[in-house]
Parts: C-alpha cells; structure tokens; sequence
C-alpha cells in the first residue's frame, strides 16, 4: 500500500517508562469516565467501546477500566467536563494541535497558551493549522513472525481501512473514522478466530494475542510534515513533552518529522 509514517513520529506510547504510563492511564480514565456518563455499557456506546481500545492498546489494566466506567456514575457526575481542542504554532512554523478535557476553560487554555509561549510557539485561531490534518482512524499493530504483511493487509483490506504502512516493527492501519469502529471489530475478531487455530504451547495453553494492538484510536494524522533545524529540535520536544504533562491535555498533534532517536 502507498504512503510513508514514522509510527514513534506521531505518539510514541509503547514502552515508556512506569510514570509516564500512569499519566497516559489517568489521561484515558478520564475519557473513559466522560464517554460512560450518558451510557456505562460499551455493547450501546460505541465511543466508549473505542476508548476502551485504546485503554487496552495501551496495556491499561481492566481493572483501571472498570474503576474509569464506574466513576461516571459517581465523582463524574458533579463534573461538568469539556472536550476542546486549540492549535498553535512551535518554533519554526510547526503545526500543533492540543485536545483537552477540562471542568476549568480559562485554567486550561491560560496553561496551553503559557507552554506554547514559553517555547517559542503561539496559540492560534481556529483552523489555522487543522488544514493540514487529517482526522482518521488509527490502529497499530506489532509486527511479528507469525503476523505477516500480506495476511494484515488482506485483513486491514477486508473490514474496510484505507491504507496499510509497513515499517520495521510496526503495521500502521488508516480508516475513515466512521469506519474505524468496523475496523476495530473485524481485527479482533480475527484475532481470536487466529488464536483458536494454533497449536497449544507447552506454557499450560496459555491463548496468546496473535494481533497484538499497540495503539487504537481516532487521531489528526498530519498530511505533510516538516523538518526542523535541528538547533530547534530540542526546544520543540520540551514543548510537547510540557503539554502532554499537563492534566488537561489528552492528545498533542504535530507535523514534525523528529529524527529517529527522539
């Protein structure tokens, strides 16, 4: 399939370290609990269901989970939470888009305003730099022995994604966000329908994912990227690292093409 990706580029959640996981289960407990507050029961809240994959792709424990969907019917309901998104520019014209989830605005966007600036960026209005995004569907899946570029595409294909990215340890898969959901679905399934196949193993038959999600969600995937000079590369990560610090912030978006190490 056609197309390029750097899947570590776009948000590298796969082996960070135990802190930083904590943060990023916080961040999507939080979601969990806003999408549940209307509809606890992901089987009739397709939204919940989605975040709940992405909670899994992350490695978030069930248990966090449930405790996330249980909070709608408690804490959550005194909380008047919204979900808003700003954009801004970094050093050198890069493009950055912040979505939140804040029961505060004026905290919120005082303290995104304030990382920007101190880094070099500004905020902007919006849709001044959301032209060059694209918001799609998202799953990425490990590459492994067992899981093969022609059998992911053929499956990818299949339940109706868009584009498949191959790259050395990773297959990136992009829908349409209607479709995502679908996508979603048919993967696993195929999943479980792979792991009833094979053979039993010696460790007490223990059934092991065979498609092993790393990330699963609805995000705004850059159209062109750009590549910093790199006396400015530093600055722009301290930015993004400080945005994604802050409790209000759940996705930080960009379209810059970070050298690999980064």
């Amino acid at each position: 399939m056609s197309g390029h990706s750097k899947w570590h580029n776009i948000q590298a959640k796969k082996g960070k370290a135990d802190a930083a996981k904590g943060k990023i289960f916080t961040k999507i407990g939080r979601e969990i609990a806003v999408a549940a507050k209307s509809n606890p029961n992901p089987e009739t809240n397709s939204k919940l269901a989605d975040i709940i994959a992405k909670a899994k792709a992350a490695n978030m424990p069930n248990d966090n989970i449930m405790r996330s969907i249980k909070k709608a019917s408690g804490e959550m309901n005194g909380s008047d939470y919204k979900e808003l998104t700003y954009e801004g520019y970094g050093v050198a014209g890069s493009a950055v888009i912040i979505t939140t989830l804040t029961d505060n605005i004026n905290r919120t966007a005082g303290d995104v305003r304030a990382i920007l600036g101190k880094h070099g960026g500004q905020m902007g209005n919006t849709g001044c730099v959301s032209y060059n995004f694209e918001n799609k569907g998202y799953i990425v899946i490990e590459r492994t022995v067992e899981l093969d570029e022609d059998t992911i595409t053929e499956f990818a294909l299949e339940a109706g994604a868009d584009d498949v990215v191959v790259s050395d340890d990773v297959y990136e898969i992009f829908t349409d966000p209607d479709a995502f959901s679908d996508v979603r679905k048919y993967l696993e399934e195929k999943n479980k329908e792979l792991i009833a196949a094979a053979p039993k193993g010696r460790r007490n038959d223990v059934e092991e994912d065979k498609i092993i999600f790393v990330q699963a969600e609805v995000a705004m995937i850059p159209q062109n990227k750009i590549t910093l000079p790199s006396d400015k590369v530093e600055t722009f990560i301290k930015m993004i690292d400080a945005l994604e610090e802050n409790d209000d912030v759940q996705n930080v978006y960009h379209n810059v093409d970070l050298p690999d190490e980064e």
